[in-house]
């Protein structure tokens, strides 16, 4: 049983771990390296003259893109070990824990914006998919007037205490990128939880059938 789960996780994390780190590279990259150019102070922001939303922002860089990819398949297959058998519900569950709950109070941000302590930041984001996760499991598993009650609860009480805000709204990255990679992120994210629980019950499924 032990190997069938790993070697279904295997199989789905690095199959959708691919298909999102292409994802990634097609349209979350560029908006990442057209931030840097704000960041560096390549582009100015509202200068004197007016900057063009078009910037060539390929930056292929073989290493690092190499890299992404490796890294995004093992996440993906770490991922995969707690999504097996159910499949894309499973995967959406996954996607609301892990990105759309913090998201609501803590958006995904491009370099050179404004942000609070990075620490404070981290601390929060993992108590937050905590919570949110325990909240999925109980909707999932003990669907009862106190189980939602208790799911709504952990869901909202994250942002009742609120997320690590910085103490002035600066940075030279213009408002159109950043919501644009927020836009991005998440979507890229909805599309990898969802493959990823389409793979683990598929890769799941046809152990099953081997075995």
């Amino acid at each position: 049983m032990f190997a069938r789960i790993v070697t279904s996780a295997l199989f789905a994390g690095a199959t959708a771990g691919l298909l999102i780190a292409l994802l990634q590279y097609a349209f979350v990259q560029p908006v990442l390296l057209h931030a840097e150019l704000y960041e560096t102070g390549t582009l100015v922001h509202f200068g004197a003259a007016p900057i063009s939303a078009i910037q060539d922002v390929s930056g292929f860089d073989p290493m690092r893109d190499l890299l992404s990819v490796l890294f995004t398949m093992l996440t993906y297959c770490g991922y995969a070990m707690i999504t097996l058998r159910n499949g894309m519900i499973w995967g959406l569950m996954g996607f609301i824990a892990a990105h759309l709950a913090p998201a609501f109070s803590l958006p995904p941000e491009v370099p050179g914006v404004a942000a609070a302590d990075v620490l404070l930041r981290q601390y929060w984001w993992f108590a937050t998919v905590a919570t949110a996760a325990i909240a999925m499991w109980l909707i999932a598993f003990h669907f009862t007037m106190i189980g939602v009650g208790a799911a709504i609860v952990l869901l909202l009480l994250p942002h009742i205490i609120g997320a690590p805000q910085p103490a002035e709204f600066t940075g030279p990255v213009p408002t159109e990128i950043g919501a644009l990679f927020a836009s991005r992120a998440l979507s890229v994210g909805l599309a990898a939880w969802i493959t990823l629980g389409a793979f683990c019950a598929y890769f799941w499924t046809k152990e099953g059938e081997a075995a």
